[in-house]
């Protein structure tokens, strides 16, 4: 069954990157005003984000969000196909950052937001830094898909680890030697209460508390990554090191700054950001009135 599911969306892969782009902006088209895939919550998000800009002005973003958004989709099927040239082609970075780092024999966590397209930007850490690269993934419930992905992502050598087993295999690789890490950090809490609360486009939002621990815990440096579209279907990554020292940080304040770093780089690109997530679906003063009550 997998050999059927690999070989239709390889087929697929080998279409010219203009007619896959052309079958992008159809459903991207599908999606927002035909199906209207989470349009209002697109919406609510862009206000939030971006009071200061007009109607107009986020409504060009949204457009632009949809194209980028089933952009990463089509990128991802035809990567099935492409050769190591095509992507060194497509695809650029600082790695250097990370290589330095690799010197020094420290450990990385590369602190990641939800950006578009995070495929090319995962294969980049592994083709090209010098790190042994652990990628934590959550796995897909189609196991078909899953595999897919999987099988992708590993391609240049990615050490990949399901969210739901990371306590339970991380340990493994974080005895063998410098490692560099992939967290998305700007996932929902899935208890928010548990949570670190930061201003985050003007509201208090809550972000997980995981990375900070592993980070003083384990002593490893902390480098955000964002990665953005030069042109359609040309990537690059830009690495920059928030702290080698994260034990020098109070509680929540190494989080803070990952939270101020992502901000600032959703504002350069607005449309490469992942607004379809419900960034802030947790209301701070509700949840801890209802604390308060319950104890």
């Amino acid at each position: 069954m997998y050999t059927v599911f690999y070989s239709f969306f390889y087929l697929i892969s080998l279409l010219p990157w203009r007619v896959l782009y052309f079958i992008s902006d159809s459903i991207a088209f599908i999606l927002r005003r035909v199906i209207r895939y989470r349009v209002d919550v697109v919406d609510q998000n862009l206000k939030i984000a971006f009071p200061e800009k007009s109607a107009k002005e986020r409504k060009k973003i949204a457009k632009e969000f949809y194209q980028q958004f089933t952009d990463s989709f089509i990128e991802t099927i035809k990567m099935l196909s492409v050769s190591d040239k095509t992507y060194d082609e497509r695809f650029s970075s600082n790695v250097e950052v990370l290589n330095d780092l690799y010197a020094s024999g420290q450990n990385v966590q590369i602190m990641a937001g939800h950006f578009f397209n995070w495929e090319f930007a995962n294969w980049g850490v592994a083709k090209y830094s010098k790190y042994p690269f652990i990628a934590v993934f959550m796995p897909l419930s189609n196991k078909a898909f899953n595999k897919l992905i999987y099988d992708l992502r590993a391609r240049y050598g990615s050490i990949l680890i399901p969210a739901t087993n990371f306590r339970s295999q991380f340990h493994k690789y974080a005895n063998q030697g410098a490692y560099a890490m992939a967290l998305a950090a700007d996932q929902n809490p899935g208890n928010p209460l548990q949570a670190f609360w930061v201003p985050f486009f003007g509201r208090l939002t809550p972000f997980v508390k995981g990375p900070e621990k592993g980070a003083k815990l384990n002593n490893t440096a902390q480098v955000f990554v964002h990665f953005y579209r030069i042109k359609r279907g040309y990537y690059h990554s830009e690495y920059e090191v928030m702290t080698t020292t994260p034990n020098d940080f109070k509680e929540g304040e190494l989080t803070a700054l990952y939270v101020k770093v992502l901000e600032e780089k959703i504002k350069l690109h607005p449309s490469n950001y992942l607004w379809s997530h419900r960034r802030w679906k947790y209301n701070y003063d509700a949840l801890i009135h209802e604390a308060l009550v319950v104890k």
